[in-house]
């Protein structure tokens, strides 16, 4: 009996770890350096620019390629999320302390009403945020909706360096936008 848990304990391990070992082997964060929730990847390790483009809520469109070359802080939120309604205040400030030097952001409000999402930006934040009621958006960036609020930081090629999944301050994000806004370009870029 104790032989066959043993052997089960063991079976189990194998299979927990190749099923881990097969999940993150294709995932571009597997690659880049984890610090307590904070994946940042080198200029070498970033993957292609995403698509991001949709409906503001403002009215209009956006899309993300048309601030290449601007650092693009991308911040996913909903009026509903307690965490987003504290970290407003340090995103907004993190803005207004970066933008002269290159750097812009967006929101992406996710699961919400038209009505609450801007009645929620009122007062709050002064950059613009897309539409993206079904998330679409945030699922393309491998950001599950149950994981808002989230950042991720697009450097001047529009590629992703940094993504933290969790509320943001200014004390942590303002240091990490700084860096990537003073990244010299890649050679044979843009």
């Amino acid at each position: 009996m104790r032989t066959r848990r043993l052997v089960a304990a063991l079976l189990a391990a194998v299979t927990t770890g190749t099923a881990l070992v097969g999940c993150s082997s294709g995932n571009q964060e597997s690659r880049c350096a984890d610090r307590s929730g904070i994946i940042e990847c080198a200029p070498d390790q970033r993957s292609a620019p995403p698509a991001l483009a949709g409906e503001l809520l403002t009215g209009g469109r956006y899309d993300v390629s048309q601030d290449r070359g601007k650092v693009v802080v991308v911040n996913f939120w909903g009026s509903w999320c307690a965490p987003c309604r504290a970290e407003a205040d340090d995103l907004e400030a993190t803005y207004q302390a970066t933008k002269a030097s290159g750097v812009t952001f967006l929101g992406i409000n996710v699961q919400d009403s038209k009505d609450k999402a801007t009645a929620f930006e009122e007062g709050r934040i002064s950059y613009p945020s897309l539409f993206d009621p079904a998330s679409r958006l945030a699922l393309a960036l491998d950001i599950p909706p149950n994981t808002i609020p989230a950042t991720v930081v697009l450097d001047r090629e529009g590629r992703i360096a940094t993504v933290v999944r969790a509320a943001v301050t200014q004390e942590g994000l303002r240091p990490i936008v700084e860096r990537i806004a003073a990244e010299q370009p890649v050679a044979g870029s843009r």
